[in-house]
């Protein structure tokens, strides 16, 4: 699943390419991944009005409309969101703009979702989400109380979006192999130094994700339809048996929470 860096770099090269360019018609091919409103009303509601900001919370990217109306893309899976010259024959919505391209919103698995909202806070999961890691709001000193009154296992409560907005699977893995951390650990027996180790790690790994232009493991494309390099960085995700980075004991990996988990068991404690 797309995580926070593959949002953040499909939302940078969309507003550098499509900003102010307006939508002429969209092509609903595929009802299943309209959600909010009806189809039909979405696809009125949307011919004519123009791109004019884009946003991400958490792992969702959100367009502001001239309208008004906000366009919140959830990718989950499998979906893409790729400005291209040509109609995708994959695609399962086809926004036409202005100038004779495409938007297309593609999703081998059906499990994205478009909505058109007045507000993005209608939308449960954007208005559950947790603080934004790479917001200078977000502190070591607030991360640090949050940690502290959870006994939840550290890996599955970074991924959970109310908790914080953006982390999954992979960027978790990484984070918790830079700070030493095993992801089994109890929230709330990570002492103060590895909080503050862990804090930056996770900003360390979204900002590397990001320069890189994110993760490309499975479907994942930059809005310009190019695969990111980062996965080619990764420490510990999906390299069970290979050489640990740091010591070279052999990576191990199990299952937490229903995902599968790669950790160092020399580095990690």
């Amino acid at each position: 699943m797309p995580e926070l860096p593959e949002v953040e770099t499909i939302r940078r090269d969309l507003e550098r390419d499509i900003r102010g360019k307006s939508i002429k018609d969209v092509e609903v091919l595929n009802p299943r991944v309209i959600k909010t409103p009806a189809p039909a009303t979405f696809r009125k509601r949307l011919k004519g009005v123009a791109f004019k900001e884009f946003l991400r919370r958490g792992k969702v990217l959100a367009i502001r409309l001239s309208s008004g109306d906000y366009l919140a893309v959830h990718l989950r899976m499998t979906g893409q969101l790729v400005y291209s010259k040509h109609r995708d024959k994959a695609a399962r919505a086809i926004f036409i703009l202005s100038n004779g391209h495409f938007l297309n919103f593609n999703d081998q698995r059906l499990f994205g979702e478009l909505h058109l909202v007045k507000d993005l806070k209608e939308l449960k999961f954007v208005r559950n989400l947790g603080p934004e890691p790479l917001d200078e709001e977000f502190t070591v000193g607030q991360f640090r109380e949050m940690l502290s009154k959870r006994r939840t296992k550290i890996k599955p409560l970074l991924m959970d979006q109310t908790f914080i907005g953006g982390i999954g699977n992979l960027y978790v893995q990484e984070a918790l192999f830079l700070s030493g951390i095993l992801p089994e650990r109890p929230a709330n027996r990570i002492t103060d130094a590895e909080t503050k180790k862990l804090y930056r790690s996770i900003r360390q790994v979204l900002r590397q994700g990001i320069r890189h232009r994110g993760s490309s493991i499975d479907n994942y494309v930059s809005g310009r339809g190019e695969k990111g390099a980062y996965h080619l960085r990764l420490r510990v995700y999906d390299r069970k048996g290979e050489e640990c980075p740091k010591c070279k004991t052999r990576i191990e990996k199990y299952f937490l929470g229903g995902r599968g988990t790669c950790y160092c068991p020399k580095c990690q404690k």
